[in-house]
């Protein structure tokens, strides 16, 4: 049946499909990944934002189109996570500020909304770059403000815009170098269309399947005796060939609140089970488990309420308090002797939410908190949980873990707030970031010919070297990137490389530079051999 408007119920089934059409497509979004390093997260990103959106959603039932948009938005916002999963949710906060008030959307309300979805997401990147999901949304934006001139069905309109928003994003290539070097239109304009599409479904009366959210859900129910999976069950398997979608689909009728991600080589999995033991097993058949953590959910509900129940002191509050984002056991040490005070697990392939670093916020007591993302697709998620905040945040623009560590050692107690962020912000231009990891497909980048497999070493984020041995290739990397007027290197080697051979690479440097004081320390980071810090 043809329909001209879009009442709150047929809303709501375009979200929960274009969340379901994103979601089955999203491995496709992530290999389109510019860098063939394992971080190709753009697609789980948006996936994760979106079953946010939808999740939220699903469970209000709601049906009025007010009560709906502020639920996408607030989903979207909370789970966002990297940079493209805060861009989309910068979008739909546009879009249901343009749906306000309204009891059926028209084309002319779509096009609007569409529009404003744009502006909104524009105004909130301090640098918009074209020939990203940017330029495919405002393109999508300003085709329906046309479309909407004259009279259209629904799925025509959509059509239409799926149809030009495709010719937009093949057009990317020509507008940013990267792309068309790497062979691959933007990654997350390719995500856009694919929730496109499920709106499309949605209209043309598609059955909406309603999947079970991937979105990790932290909350607790106010009965632990009403939980109904009780084991928080994590950890990551490290094989050759592992098939995701095969497992996730073995072990999602074990419990809820499903996480996996990750390549065929590494893969990060969270649950929440009745059955810790299956899942195990489940894992083993695929690879090597590392990274083990189980937590029973009940028992936690019970001693959290004891403590609620408890005579409560009121904190008294510190001056300053810090977060950091990390992934490895060794690193996470390192932060915590660094005298941190929450630190968030996640980095390359596992971007924290919105959501995720408010909380961190919300569990340190101090009169002013210092976040050190330590990542450059996390940047944009932890200023959008400091706007959530109403405590003092500084976001420190660290992006690697080098440039973590070095802003917090530049703090110093006796300076005041504004020396403190000048003093750490000077920090990040004096330790140069190199990186050992490999490369998951084919590729040319910077006329340099990539294959799969092949060791790659990163130079503050820029590929320079190409190979086949680690060790080889971390010391021509650090031949490349080592000045006289550098003194301190230091080694932060992963969780597949030894102490050995870590020192034996230290050693070799400092017989060649004499006067660089080298230090090893184990990391434990994944997918990334070694992460080396130059000072």
């Amino acid at each position: 049946m043809k329909i001209k408007v879009i009442d709150g119920l047929l809303l709501k089934k375009m979200f929960v499909q274009g969340a379901n059409v994103l979601e089955g497509n999203k491995n496709i979004v992530d290999a389109l990944n510019v860098f063939p390093v394992p971080d190709g997260d753009t697609g789980t990103n948006m996936s994760l934002t979106m079953n946010s959106a939808a999740k939220e959603v699903k469970e209000g039932n709601i049906n009025a189109i007010d009560s709906i948009v502020g639920a996408i938005a607030n989903g979207s916002l909370m789970g966002a996570r990297g940079n493209s999963g805060v861009i989309l949710s910068q979008l739909f906060r546009g879009f249901a500020k343009a749906c306000k008030g309204k009891e059926r959307l028209t084309t002319v309300d779509l096009a609007n909304a569409f529009k404003n979805a744009s502006d909104t997401a524009y105004k909130a990147v301090m640098k918009p770059i074209e020939g990203t999901i940017l330029t495919v949304a405002r393109e999508i934006g300003e085709k329906a403000i046309d479309l909407s001139k004259q009279e259209m069905y629904m799925d025509d309109f959509l059509y239409e815009l799926i149809e030009h928003g495709e010719q937009v994003l093949n057009k990317t290539p020509e507008m940013l170098k990267v792309l068309k070097e790497a062979g691959v239109v933007d990654a997350g304009g390719k995500g856009l269309i694919f929730i496109f599409n499920g709106f499309y479904e949605a209209i043309t009366g598609k059955e909406v399947i309603i999947e079970r959210s991937t979105t990790i859900d932290f909350k607790k129910e106010d009965d632990g005796k009403d939980i109904l999976f009780g084991y928080c069950t994590e950890f990551i398997i490290q094989g050759s060939y592992v098939n995701v979608e095969k497992f996730k689909e073995k072990i999602g009728s074990y419990g809820d609140c499903m996480l996996v991600v990750g390549d065929e080589n590494l893969v990060k999995v969270h649950i929440h089970t009745n059955h810790p033991g299956v899942i195990l097993e489940e894992g083993l058949r695929l690879g090597e488990l590392t990274r083990i953590k189980i937590d029973n959910m009940r028992h936690q509900h019970e001693n959290k309420v004891f403590e609620n129940n408890s005579e409560e002191k009121p904190l008294e509050l510190k001056e300053f308090g810090m977060i950091a984002v990390t992934m490895g056991e060794g690193l996470t040490e390192i932060f915590k002797d660094l005298n941190v005070d929450e630190i968030i697990t996640g980095g390359q392939t596992m971007n924290p939410s919105t959501e995720d670093i408010k909380k961190a916020i919300d569990g340190v007591h101090a009169k002013h908190i210092f976040v050190f993302p330590n990542n450059s697709n996390i940047i944009l998620a932890a200023n959008q949980a400091k706007e959530l905040s109403d405590k003092n945040i500084t976001v420190i623009q660290t992006k690697t873990v080098p440039q973590g560590i070095a802003a917090i050692l530049a703090y110093n107690e006796d300076l005041n707030i504004e020396e403190n962020i000048e003093a750490m912000t000077e920090a990040l231009s004096n330790v140069k970031t190199g990186q050992i990891t490999y490369s998951v497909r084919d590729t040319q980048f910077n006329d340099i010919s990539i294959k799969e497999g092949d060791i790659l070493g990163i130079a503050d984020g820029k590929i320079t070297v190409v190979g086949s041995r680690v060790e080889e290739e971390a010391y021509k990397l650090l031949e490349g990137m080592i000045t006289d007027e550098d003194e301190i290197l230091t080694i932060f080697y992963g969780e597949d490389r030894t102490k050995e051979h870590a020192e034996a690479l230290g050693e070799k440097i400092e017989e060649i530079y004499e006067e660089m004081d080298v230090e090893v320390y184990y990391g434990g980071q994944p997918l990334y051999h070694y992460i080396f810090s130059i000072e």
